[in-house]
């Protein structure tokens, strides 16, 4: 198990470029499975759980190859990879190998709705991911019962290596009219890349709007799909016969672009953000202004400044503010983490409430040990009393309980007293690439060990 070291105190400043899009990344990725033609993407992170989807594709038989971006290298850890999907071998699909995979990615469960729609069988373990609450899959698999699917949870696999999952399978699937009992983004995505091959047309209301979800139905338009609405929660596809290939571009990761200005504030630094692509941030940047954290734009970058004091406001009534987050347009649920964190040397106090998952705000107690003022009302609510930076943190030894969380414990290290160790890194590295040595550029002491 890896760890970091950080000594804290150390204001971050300098330059950096945001990776590319993690959450965008699962669901284009495995668009390619639509496809027998090459398809090209572009600015693909190196994160762990990106290159776990890209080996779960190897084993079923994708060809995949590093190439040349067609556009400049502005990140020079981004990577562009060629995926063919000519040669698809279904019989992986029950193997322990690619079960075990599967089992480590929550992304996994974005391989069902293609296969479904190409090859009309799809077999998936249930998948893992972050430790944060009950993270249902109703909505993925509504949608393709209502496509005309057969969805069984069963036992499977050959003798001695017996797996329990989700076995999806269709003759045809039909296009029709759905209303999504919650709009889940991945589970619009699969949906859709289901939908795209369907016979007929296939209406999804209360669908997705997140920009991952933007980027995935202009992908798959470029492939020869026929989506209208992108960009609403009101999605209409057209079924085709066939998709093509095509080039496709991520977008830079939000939620990175709000981790650089968490951490820019807490060690009271001096950051420019750069190619954030600032219209596809939502509130973000509204977000961490209302916590007092002074967010300039400069074209397409975000700049930071240094500030001695950041003030938290109220409510126009004088009553104390609340960040929550809620499905887009609305604050993301990701950064609600990095949010609290930072609320904790601000000046002033907030609500923070993390609406989706009950086990998000358990690692709170690690930054109390760390000397933050923090009250947790139930699963769902913190209450943060800033410290207006009159107090440090402390260092401590942690261990990360997942990506999210992980990072914020980290931006409480970078400006906290003396030293901290973060365990579990391997959280961190799921979503984060290289995070320890692009932070030593802005000057940050951190350690990576084991």
């Amino acid at each position: 198990m890896a760890s970091f070291e950080i000594t804290g105190g150390y204001s971050l400043k300098g330059e950096i470029v945001p990776q590319g899009a993690k959450n965008e990344a699962l669901q284009v990725i495995s668009a390619v499975l639509l496809t027998s033609e090459r398809v090209v993407i572009e600015n693909v992170p190196d994160i762990r759980d990106v290159n776990k989807l890209i080996d779960l594709l190897m084993l079923l038989g994708v060809r995949v190859r590093e190439v040349q971006p067609s556009t400049p290298l502005l990140d020079p850890w981004s990577r562009t990879y060629e995926f063919q999907t000519d040669q698809i071998n279904l019989d992986q699909l029950s193997t322990a190998s690619f079960a075990k995979l599967a089992t480590e990615l929550r992304g996994s469960i974005l391989l069902v709705g293609p296969l479904l729609s190409r090859f009309g069988r799809a077999l998936i373990p249930h998948p893992g991911g972050d430790k944060i609450g009950r993270r249902r899959l109703d909505t993925h698999f509504f949608g393709m019962e209502k496509l005309g699917a057969t969805v069984e949870y069963k036992a499977y696999g050959r003798s001695g290596s017996r797996m329990s999952g989700y076995e999806v399978s269709a003759e045809r699937l039909r296009g029709c009219y759905m209303l999504l009992d919650e709009a889940s983004v991945t589970g619009t995505a699969n949906i859709v890349m289901a939908s795209v091959l369907a016979e007929g047309t296939t209406t999804i209301m209360n669908a997705a709007c997140e920009p991952y979800v933007y980027q995935l139905c202009n992908m798959l338009n470029a492939m020869g799909a026929k989506i209208s609405g992108v960009g609403s929660n009101r999605l209409t596809i057209e079924g085709v016969t066939s998709l093509h290939g095509c080039t496709h571009r991520l977008l830079p990761d939000m939620i990175e672009v709000g981790s650089f200005i968490g951490m820019a504030a807490m060690t009271q630094g001096n950051i420019t953000i750069k190619n954030a692509q600032v219209e596809h941030l939502g509130l973000i940047p509204q977000v961490f202004r209302r916590l007092g954290v002074d967010v300039w734009q400069k074209g397409d970058d975000l700049y930071v400044p240094p500030q001695d004091h950041y003030e938290i406001e109220r409510f126009m009534d004088g009553s104390i503010m609340t960040v929550s987050d809620a499905p887009w347009p609305g604050f993301t649920a990701d950064l609600i983490s990095i949010a609290l964190v930072v609320a904790t040397q601000a000046k002033g106090s907030v609500l923070i409430h993390q609406k989706m998952f009950e086990s998000r705000l358990f690692f709170v107690d690690k930054l109390i040990d760390m000397g933050a003022q923090i009250i947790l009302c139930d699963p769902h609510r913190a209450t943060v009393i800033g410290l207006d930076h009159q107090h440090k943190l402390r260092g401590l030894n942690m261990v990360s309980p997942d990506i999210r969380a992980g990072v914020a414990l980290l931006i409480a290290a970078l400006s906290a007293d003396g030293k901290s160790r973060i365990d579990n890194i391997e959280q961190i590295d799921r979503g984060y690439q290289h995070i320890d040595e692009r932070l030593r550029r802005l000057g940050a002491n951190i350690v990576r060990l084991g």
